[in-house]
C-alpha cells in the first residue's frame, strides 16, 4: 500500500490563501529582499536630498523674513497635493521612473523639515544668544556652536516624522512601478494574494519602526548633555 504525501502545513497556507504564510516568505525571499532594498533606497535618497535642500531654505527664510512666508506657503501647498496627483504631474517631465518618486518624496519631506528647522532655531532662548554675542560670537559661529546644537531635539523630531512618512509614502510609487514594497502590496491586492499583501505591509511597518528607533539613537548621540541633565 502506497501512502501519498499530502501538502505540508506551510504549503497548505498557500493553498488556503492565508494572510500569514511562512512558505510564501521562504519561497519568495529573494523577491522580498529586492523589494525591501528598493524601498529603503528610495526613502533614504529622498530624506537625504530633502535634508540637503531644506536646511538652506530654512536658513534663507530665517535670514530674509520677507521670504519666509512664500517659502512656507509653497511648502504647505505642496503638502496638500495628494501623492497620486503629484506623481501624475511629474510623470510628463521625468517619466515612469524612480526619479519621479524621489522628487515627490523630497517635496513632501522638505515641508516637514523646513518647519522643524525654523521652529528649532526660533526656540533658542534670547538670553543664550545675548550671552554668545557678548562672548564675541559672529553669525556663523553662533549658528554652528550655539543655535544648531540647541535646535537638534526639535529638528530630530521633525526628521523622525519625515522619515516615517517617507517610508509610508514610498509605497504609493507602486502606481508607476517604483514603490519598493508597495509593488508587492499593489500586486497582492490585484491578485487577492493575502500573504503577499500582509508580508510586504509588515516589512514596511518594520522599516518605519527601525528608522524611528535609529533616529532616536542618533539624537541621543548628538545631545549627550540632555542625558547628563536627566541623570543629574
Amino acid at each position: 500500500m502506497v501512502i501519498g504525501h499530502g501538502p505540508t502545513l506551510s504549503e497548505d497556507c498557500l493553498t488556503r490563501n492565508d494572510w500569514i504564510c511562512w512558505e510564501y516568505v521562504r519561497t519568495r525571499s529573494d523577491e522580498l529582499v529586492e523589494a525591501t532594498v528598493a524601498h529603503v533606497t528610495l526613502a533614504v535618497v529622498a530624506v537625504v536630498v530633502a535634508c540637503l535642500t531644506a536646511v538652506p531654505l530654512a536658513l534663507l527664510a530665517r535670514r530674509r523674513p520677507a521670504l519666509r512666508q512664500p517659502i512656507e506657503g509653497a511648502a504647505a501647498i505642496i503638502y496638500t497635493i495628494p501623492s497620486l496627483a503629484l506623481f501624475a504631474v511629474l510623470v510628463p517631465f521625468t517619466g515612469l521612473s524612480a526619479l519621479t518618486v524621489v522628487i515627490g518624496l523630497v517635496l513632501y519631506t522638505q515641508t516637514i523639515l523646513v518647519r522643524a528647522v525654523l521652529v528649532g532655531l526660533a526656540a533658542v532662548p534670547p538670553e543664550v544668544r545675548d550671552a554668545a554675542v557678548g562672548m564675541g560670537f559672529g553669525p556663523a559661529r553662533m549658528l554652528l556652536r550655539v543655535e544648531a546644537p540647541l535646535a537638534i531635539p526639535t529638528v530630530m523630531a521633525g526628521l523622525r516624522v519625515a522619515a516615517v512618512s517617507t517610508i509610508a509614502l514610498t509605497t504609493v510609487g507602486a502606481i508607476i512601478g517604483h514603490g519598493g514594497l508597495g509593488n508587492l502590496i499593489y500586486a497582492g491586492l490585484r491578485s487577492v494574494f493575502r500573504a503577499e499583501v500582509f508580508t510586504a505591509s509588515v516589512l514596511c511597518v518594520a522599516l518605519a519602526v527601525l528608522a524611528d528607533l535609529g533616529l532616536v539613537g542618533l539624537q541621543r548621540l548628538l545631545t549627550p548633555w540632555r542625558r547628563s541633565m536627566k541623570v543629574g
